[in-house]
Parts: structure tokens; sequence; C-alpha cells
């Protein structure tokens, strides 16, 4: 039978290799002409490159330029034109404010799209700057309302997983580890509102006793006593839903205020920066949730997808010496965006959002299909669960 995940691996080769085209082909050849600077498909991102934010936001940035270079390399066909993609890429410092003005500013220089936001608090800025722009977004960050509800979010698309089902993954994983009474230390803001709503929906259906929720103050505040309210009555395993640096500094504390449970994350905290230095003794063993591109890719490549993968990281690898480890979703939209122009024939902001919302593709960091009464996530079947082995992230399941 042919699965849903069948169908995304089918259409991989369209979104994430349609960009190569035949070796040594340029913008120009092939009986079409190359389009003017001015009529370049023009993505502007507003990323958190300082300040609050920084840890994933640095990673998103190398992503966009990459993907950038390589579709660029060959053009995208749009129409009978081959463009080119342009990028302005801006510091919002984890600032929603920031980044709500960098979205005008961004559309008011011509930008067909935007894409950013890697945390919840600057990701819902955008997308309601989009909407209000009428310019189509990409979000980067975590936490369902940033396309919900839909009516509200007709520009916006989001490719982080869903709440939802990485608390689904996280119930099952609890229940296969015994786990019985589990505390839930969620972040502040909206991807910690949208844990706390998934973890309780997930648990009510599970044998996991949800004992009780605490929520961590605002990221640079001191998180020792909201740890201590959560490792109160000794529970089995703690779930710590934020993103880094957050998820690491409340592991710290955990372990600080006497929690020798296991502990149990969502994708947000999947970073170096969890792992390392003064974090690394307090969150071995620990689990996470996270999409599979995490494992990396095999050595021989079977797929388009694992091809386009295997490219990916040999570049990032080449370019800033280590391997990309967290799920580059920057890339995965821009190569949406090139796609959507190609059907779309256009680069008209109306367009590439209508054809957006037909997108079902395989992308870097995992699955997406978008509808027209669906705007995100990523698929849960590209979800996997890892493990905190010897400072690293290792496929558990």
């Amino acid at each position: 039978m042919l699965t849903r995940r069948g169908v995304l691996a089918a259409a991989a080769g369209s979104l994430l290799l349609a960009g190569c085209g035949p070796q040594g082909q340029r913008p120009g050849d092939g009986g079409t002409s190359s389009a003017p600077g001015d009529q370049d498909l023009f993505v502007g991102a507003s990323l958190e490159l300082s300040g609050r934010g920084a840890t994933l936001g640095v990673f998103q940035r190398r992503a966009l330029e990459i993907t950038a270079e390589s579709l660029n390399r060959t053009g995208i066909q749009v129409g009978t034109l081959l463009r080119s993609i342009r990028l302005d890429i801006r510091d919002n410092g984890g600032s929603p404010e920031v980044a709500a003005r960098q979205a005008a500013e961004l559309t008011r220089a011509g930008a067909q799209a935007l894409v950013g936001g890697v945390l919840g608090e600057t990701a819902a800025a955008l997308a309601a700057a989009a909407q209000r722009l009428k310019t189509p977004y990409l979000s980067l960050g975590y936490g369902d309302r940033i396309v919900l509800p839909l009516q509200e979010r007709t520009f916006s698309f989001k490719l982080t997983p869903d709440g939802t089902d990485m608390a689904r993954r996280l119930a099952d994983l609890l229940e296969s580890q015994r786990i019985r009474r589990v505390v839930l230390l969620a972040a502040d803001g909206p991807h910690g509102d949208s844990g706390v709503r998934a973890v309780r929906d997930a648990l009510d259906n599970s044998r996991v006793d949800l004992v009780r929720t605490v929520r961590l103050p605002e990221t640079g505040r001191n998180f020792r006593s909201a740890a201590e309210r959560a490792a109160a009555g000794e529970p089995d395993g703690v779930i710590v839903w934020g993103t880094a640096p957050d998820s690491g500094d409340a592991a710290r504390e955990l372990r600080r205020a006497g929690h020798r449970g296991p502990l149990f994350f969502d994708a947000g905290a999947v970073a170096d920066d969890t792992v390392s230095g003064a974090n690394a003794t307090a969150v071995e063993g620990a689990y996470a949730v996270h999409p599979a591109c995490l494992g990396g890719s095999p050595l021989t490549a079977t797929s388009t997808a694992q091809v386009a993968r295997q490219d990916f990281d040999r570049r990032y690898t080449q370019r800033h010496g280590t391997s990309v480890a967290f799920a580059p979703y920057a890339s995965d939209a821009l190569q949406l965006l090139a796609a959507s122009a190609r059907k779309a024939t256009s680069l008209d902001r109306g367009r590439l959002r209508a054809f957006l919302q037909t997108q079902m593709a395989e992308g870097i960091a995992g699955g997406y299909a978008f509808t027209e009464g669906r705007h995100g996530g990523m698929e849960a079947d590209s979800l996997g669960v890892y493990l905190v082995s010897q400072g690293s992230w290792t496929r558990y399941a």
C-alpha cells in the first residue's frame, strides 16, 4: 500500500533536487533567459543571531546561506526565466517587536517571502505581521499557535514539529520506560503553552500520571525555584519543554534540586549547548524527541532525500568544520519557496502563498504536507527518539 510517508518520499525529488539540474548548467542555458537582479526571488529573514535564541538562530542562518548558494548554481525556473534567490538576513536579537518591524521593512524593500523566528515569541510576531502585510511567512519557531487559528494565519506556514506529535511520542516513550509519575517543566511563552496543552492531552490517554506542571520564568532568570518545585515529591521523571539554552539550564537546576530520575526533552532542546560544558553531566542519559535528520544521512544514499541530506551535510561540514546537528528548517523553507515559485510560474506573493499550501514533500529536516486547512508542521512520522550518550545525541528509537 502507498503510505502517506511513501507519497512524501516520492515527492522528495521535486523539492530537494529540482534546483540541481544537469551537470554544468547555468542560468541562461537550455533555451531560457536569466532574470535581472531586481527580479530575483527576494527572501527576507529575521533571525535570533544575538541574545535569546542565538543558540539556534545562527545554525538557521548558515542553512539559509548554503541552500541559497546551491539553488543559485542553476537558478530557479519560474516561467521562462531562471531566477536567483536573494537573501536579506537581519538580527532580531530575540525581540518580537524588532522582528515585526523587520518584517515590515523587508516587505517594503520588496521581499516576496519571509523566513525566521526560532523562538515562539518572535515567530508569533512575524506571523501576525505577515498576515497584515499579505506576505508568505515560513516559521522556524516552536509553538502550535503560530499558525492557529488558521483564518488569522493564512500567510503563515510552520516547519517545526507540532506539540501534539512530540507529546504523543513522549507519552509512548514514558510508558515503555515504565514511568508512572511525571512532572512537566515548561518554558514561558507560546512554545511552553503548546507543550502544556499537548502533554496534558497525550498523558490523559496513557497510563502515566502528570503529577504537576511548573512553568519556567523568562530566559535569563534564575530557574532554581521552578526546578525545586518540579523535583518535589520525587517524580519518576521530568519532561523539560523549552528551547536551548533554557533546556540545559533547567536540567542542571533539576539535578541540583535532587532529581535523579530520567529527563525527557522536546525537539527545542536539541543543540550542542544542551549537552556540553556545565550541562554535560546533568543531561547524560536524557531522552529527546526530534526530527530523524539528527541521525545524519547513511553512508550509502538510497533515495533522493538521502542524497540531498548528504549533500547539505557535506557542504555544511566543509564550511563550518562540524556536521550540522540540528534540523535545518531554514534550508527546507527556501526549497519550499523555490518549489512554489516554479509551480506558480510567478513571484507574486499571493500566488506563492497559494502554492505553498499545496506542498507535499520530503525535506532535509523531515516530511511536510501543507494543505489549505493545515499550515504546519512537520509530519509526525518524521520524528525519532534520541538518547544523550557521552555528550552526543544517539538514535534510540
